[in-house]
């Protein structure tokens, strides 16, 4: 039986366990969510939804997707599972929060340890699910995960809000939770020819108040492109992509070499015995 017929979820109704029966995940109170044909199962009602459509739209998924493909987050993939092998490697549940279509989730995946990726963005789950189906995916809401309380050994987040009160309710005792967050120079050349005069990011930032701090790491290379595609991919996952004019786009697509910087903080925090 595969991992993700095992995936131990709470509802997010009530907060009773759920349990797979059939394709249905249900609860003692009779709330059912059923398992899509992908293999993810959605945990976000209706009633919760602020849009109809919450999170990246379609055209940003798939242009994360590309460019993620090619490799080029790859060193800080490496780095997330150096500090994954040396601290917990053997201890249990893996928990990506704000998991997208699954890049980072199915890395950590080995055969001891079962792996779940969370995203309010049922486009993204679909694409993870269906692509890495030893991974648990789910569609949900960090501010309200639909996971009993310390549940997992490992938690990771790139990118994604950091809710410390939500992800610490859900972190064993003594277990970690990995912040990913850009430093100062990331990717400032592409932002350079957005804005007039671009602001460096502000990577001295913890948002995290309780945990203890236990390790951080700053990881830094250039990214360097022969594809205007792929410089089209990075700047289309961005945020500061809304803010690209036409003109920047019709240079881009002739641009034949360009390098920038990536520049990361890692951050891994540990919970109190």
């Amino acid at each position: 039986m595969s991992s993700i017929n095992l995936a131990k979820y709470r509802c997010p109704l009530c907060q009773k366990a759920l349990t797979l029966t059939d394709k249905s995940y249900r609860c003692e109170n009779n709330h059912s969510f059923d398992k899509a044909k992908q293999g993810y199962v959605n945990l976000l009602p209706v009633q919760f939804k602020h849009s109809k459509e919450p999170g990246d739209n379609k055209a940003m998924v798939q242009a994360r997707r590309a460019f993620l493909d090619k490799g080029y987050y790859q060193p800080l993939v490496d780095s997330m599972l150096g500090l994954y092998q040396k601290y917990a490697e053997q201890c249990g549940d893996v928990f990506d929060a704000g998991c997208g279509e699954g890049f980072y989730t199915h890395q950590h995946k080995t055969t001891q340890n079962s792996v779940y990726g969370v995203d309010i963005a049922k486009e993204t789950i679909k694409i993870a699910a269906k692509r890495y189906q030893d991974c648990s995916f789910s569609v949900a809401t960090l501010s309200d995960l639909p996971f009993q309380d310390e549940q997992f050994s490992w938690i990771y987040s790139v990118y994604a809000p950091i809710l410390e009160q939500e992800f610490t309710r859900i972190l064993q005792k003594g277990s970690y939770l990995l912040t990913v967050t850009p430093a100062e120079n990331h990717l400032f050349e592409l932002k350079s020819l957005i804005y007039k005069k671009a602001n460096k990011h502000d990577g001295s930032k913890q948002v995290i108040g309780k945990l203890d701090l236990i390790e951080e790491q700053r990881l830094h290379y250039p990214i360097k492109f022969t594809d205007s595609e792929d410089l089209l991919n990075l700047l289309a996952m961005t945020p500061f992509a809304f803010k690209a004019s036409d003109e920047l786009i019709t240079e881009l697509k002739g641009t034949q070499q360009f390098t920038c910087q990536a520049d990361f903080v890692l951050r891994l925090y540990q919970k109190a015995e």
